[in-house]
């Protein structure tokens, strides 16, 4: 029996998140309208999308001695997310604090604190407590890079679907594209990767095409409102996006990376992998915060039902 699991190997955070009409300019304060306390961190978020979107989920991370354990300790334990592989240390749990304006814009400042102490060798403790039960692993860089280096050629070994989501932007050691089987940066990440201005689909597919020249499988470029763009050895195909209302974008490029990681775990082809986590990015982006606007699989389901997202072969 194929394992169906996705195990998540990355941050996890506190998220403070102030909500005001417009970001203040510098020295300036202004008054905010709502303010929110939750689980963050990309890695909890990928944990939560891909639990939410119906697959056994495990996280492996790192967080504190300090009242905000227990705030996203709680947060992930709700969604279903397996806690076996989150380690407590001496430390502060991470925190992002974040600000969202009335169109749906945000900027984020993470202190990484306890995601810093994640390590090669606890990665290597949850890639063997989990095998045999996860099929995926999901990466991001907002713990150390050696950290997320080492767990995709761990990943690879251990014959993993390596997925990897590049944010926040850094350059990463070439000897590690090899071992990724799929990238999911957005559009400015792949520009500070590629230096590859992605302003369209068709500077999408010039960017995805550094991914795949360096040894990455499959890079999937995605464009906000633009939709995304899949680029292969085979050729590339851009997907126009869902259209819905966007309130906040936080946490968007998660869900849209976790439901993608649990629909590859089901089994299903990638064409209809893009189209799921393009639906739960879209439906994302239509709540605010970012554990709390994840969507689950029948919201999802009930996008796809009422839109054909069309692919265009290029």
């Amino acid at each position: 029996m194929e394992p169906h699991g996705v195990l998540v190997v990355g941050s996890i955070t506190a998220d403070v998140t102030a909500f005001s009409a417009r970001f203040p300019r510098r020295g300036e304060t202004v008054l905010g309208d709502d303010f929110t306390l939750v689980l963050g961190g990309k890695g909890a978020n990928q944990a939560v999308a891909s639990a939410r979107a119906g697959a056994r989920t495990w996280l492996a991370g790192c967080v504190g001695r300090d009242p905000f354990r227990e705030i996203v300790l709680d947060g992930l334990r709700s969604y279903g997310v397996g806690l076996d592989e989150v380690r407590t240390g001496d430390g502060r749990t991470g925190v992002a604090h974040i600000r969202v304006d009335a169109s749906g814009e945000n900027d984020i400042v993470i202190t990484p604190l306890a995601n810093a102490d994640l390590s090669p060798a606890m990665v290597d403790a949850s890639i063997g407590a989990t095998a045999g039960k996860v099929g995926v692993l999901l990466l991001q860089l907002e713990v150390p890079a050696a950290t997320t280096c080492h767990a995709a050629k761990a990943g690879r070994a251990a014959g993993l679907t390596v997925v990897l989501d590049p944010a926040p932007a850094q350059a990463l050691p070439d000897d590690v594209w090899p071992h990724i089987d799929l990238v999911t940066p957005n559009e400015s990440e792949a520009t500070e990767l590629t230096g590859v201005e992605v302003t369209d689909p068709a500077s999408a597919e010039r960017a995805g095409r550094w991914f795949l020249d360096r040894g990455v499988g499959h890079a999937l470029i995605t464009l906000g409102a633009g939709g995304a763009v899949s680029v292969t050895r085979e050729g590339a195909r851009h997907f126009t996006a869902y259209q819905v209302t966007a309130v906040d974008t936080t946490a968007a490029g998660d869900a849209f990376t976790g439901s993608l990681g649990a629909a590859l775990a089901a089994g299903d082809a990638m064409e209809r992998a893009i189209r799921r986590g393009m639906a739960a990015g879209a439906l994302a982006t239509t709540r605010p915060g970012a554990s709390p606007s994840l969507p689950d699989r029948d919201e999802v389901d009930a996008l796809m039902s009422g839109n054909t997202l069309e692919g265009a072969a290029r």
